[in-house]
């Protein structure tokens, strides 16, 4: 199964927090190929590191994340954003914004899920969640 995966997700596979039997479940369960573009590496590099900042983990938990994550890339299929991203972005905030509140960087990895075909959207976010669903994309968890 091809899978889009978005940063709550990956940060929840890498580091420990309140959902992160959920996405190992998830993960061990689908036994996904992910979707990645760019972004991905820069958002779960960030989310680490602002977790350090909030000293909610530690730099050696940090590390071991970046490197987790870093090691699964060398297996993981890397793609160029798709041409045409941002026009569908664009169209999904117009119609989708005001009513769920999504964030631009949510609309971004919705759009690509969708140019890449993804056969799943693995999220957290609840409102990243109902955007996903919105745009037609199979959302999980559920």
């Amino acid at each position: 199964m091809r899978a889009y995966a978005d940063t709550s997700f990956l940060f929840s596979l890498y580091l420990e927090d309140t959902n992160s039997a959920a996405a190992d479940e998830l993960n061990r369960k689908l036994q996904p190929s992910y979707l990645f573009i760019p972004l991905h590496e820069l958002e779960l590099n960030n989310a680490i590191e602002l977790a350090v900042f909030r000293r909610e983990i530690t730099a050696a938990q940090a590390s071991a994340a970046r490197a987790g994550f870093e090691q699964d890339l060398l297996h993981w299929a890397l793609s160029p954003l798709p041409p045409g991203v941002l026009l569908n972005a664009v169209t999904l905030a117009r119609r989708y914004t005001a009513r769920y509140g999504t964030r631009s960087i949510d609309i971004l990895h919705v759009a690509t899920a969708r140019a890449l075909g993804a056969e799943a959207f693995l999220t957290f976010d609840r409102r990243q969640l109902r955007l996903a669903r919105a745009a037609g994309l199979r959302v999980r968890p559920l």
